[in-house]
């Protein structure tokens, strides 16, 4: 990554201007059709109320794209008071004096404007702008996968984005014409580099700085584990049954009284599955969603399997075989097939098809040892706690990972409403192992 103090001149390589109007109509069209009231929602630990969070990521990017470079003033002078989320404790912004919804809209459009006026006419831009550039875009791209999450927990209908999809329409998926099951991928032993490479204009600190691990050869499944497959654990009492449980993800079940995934419900003989406002038939091989990490390594447990690090992820998804049979970090992908972007023949992400699909789809998806959808879909538990890599130096944005270190898991792989913009194979979401909000799922590793 390039320090974001260094202001040499950049030939502009990236339309930001084209991506952050991008991000901001996807957000209005993510809160658009919902009420006053449904902007502001119930308090909740996992949510944050609608209104707050579209005036916090126009803040964020006024914060740190005009006034943290020039010391400009803010737009809004309570505005720190109001949306700095690393000073405004979670369970008091339903209690702030919020600006109205036609006020915080306007706010946020006038953030966009201002950016565009200073950005947009010119021919390179220095790479401390590129950076804080990149910065608010994805943390737009993040809040707006969350808005997602937030009408999924709070039973609003799907976003109706209609012709206005995010990116261009693709055809449905069908059911491949291949095995019920993929099997494993043999991944050999060896050293590969674990991290973002320094190669890019911008990289999250948690990512920095690649460094080189030496991983014993292991089994890692081609693909996600299925409703189907997920559902086999739940009937089979998986969830009754304190052996197959750490004592934190025993505590955890009990706590909640969990018997089965959040959004499942039994209709007769038959699993349903809650999917935004309607209950529709399971489907079984979509991956599971919306277990959280105790429920996954419960199911590894009972299934003699169990979850993958992140190192052994990473290296499953980038790394190719050698001409000795093991893997090498010369040869590093940046995606699971190559170096080119994501597609949508290769990827489910951006939005594009309203939810997760087969996780045997997608054959151009695979890595070069065979393992399908690493990038999209759904994200992917590891085993891994999410701390800083050797000689982690905290970036620009000090808040955006350290606070975080030891008590969050890693995910990898992004899900079918990340943005194609974003992820990559060393990108590293976190959450805390009690979480179900989240579009997440997992694959598993022989013991």
């Amino acid at each position: 990554m390039v320090s974001a103090n260094q202001a040499s001149s950049v030939t502009r390589s990236f339309d930001y201007i084209g991506a952050l109007h991008d991000a901001h109509r996807l957000t209005l069209d993510l809160i658009g059709d919902l009420t006053d009231e449904q902007l502001v929602g119930p308090r909740l630990d996992i949510v944050n109320p609608l209104l707050w969070e579209i005036g916090h990521v126009a803040w964020f990017q006024e914060y740190w794209v005009l006034r943290h470079p020039s010391g400009r003033a803010p737009i809004l002078t309570h505005g720190d008071a109001l949306y700095d989320s690393a000073k405004v404790a979670h369970d008091t912004r339903w209690d702030l004096p919020l600006p109205s919804r036609p006020q915080t809209i306007g706010y946020i459009r006038e953030v966009l404007e201002r950016v565009t006026n200073q950005h947009q006419q010119l021919e390179s831009i220095d790479r401390q702008a590129e950076y804080f550039l990149s910065l608010a875009l994805f943390h737009q791209d993040m809040h707006n996968e969350a808005f997602g999450y937030t009408r999924q927990t709070l039973a609003y209908p799907p976003p109706p984005f209609d012709s206005r999809h995010v990116g261009p329409s693709v055809p449905p998926v069908h059911a491949p014409d291949v095995p019920e099951n993929l099997g494993d991928a043999q991944i050999p032993e060896g050293s590969f580099l674990l991290g973002s490479l320094p190669d890019r204009p911008f990289t999250f600190d948690n990512e920095m700085d690649a460094h080189e691990v030496e991983i014993a050869p292991f089994v890692i499944s081609r693909t996600a584990v299925t409703n189907a497959e997920f559902a086999a654990f739940v009937d089979d009492g998986g969830y009754q049954h304190h052996e197959f449980w750490s004592n934190a993800g025993w505590h955890w079940r009990q706590s909640v009284d969990a018997r089965h995934p959040v959004y499942w419900q039994m209709d007769g003989s038959e699993w349903l599955q809650r999917r935004f406002d309607k209950s529709v038939p399971l489907q079984g091989f979509l991956p599971v969603l919306h277990v959280n990490w105790f429920e996954a390594e419960s199911y590894c447990r009972w299934a003699k399997r169990r979850l993958p690090t992140e190192a052994e992820w990473e290296m499953a998804a980038s790394c190719e075989p050698s001409v000795t049979g093991a893997t090498t970090g010369e040869r590093k992908r940046r995606f699971p097939w190559g170096e080119s972007p994501a597609e949508s023949g290769r990827a489910n992400l951006d939005w594009r098809r309203g939810g997760c699909i087969d996780v045997r789809a997608l054959p151009g998806s695979d890595s070069a040892f065979g393992c399908r959808q690493m990038i999209g879909n759904a994200w992917e538990w590891t085993a891994s706690d999410f701390i800083g890599y050797p000689g982690f130096r905290a970036g620009a944005y000090k808040e955006y990972s350290a606070p975080w270190f030891g008590d969050h898991k890693v995910l990898r792989g992004g899900c079918w409403t990340t943005r194609s913009r974003m992820i990559h194979n060393a990108y590293r979401n976190f959450y805390q192992p009690d979480r179900r909000d989240v579009w997440a799922g997992f694959r598993t590793c022989g013991l």
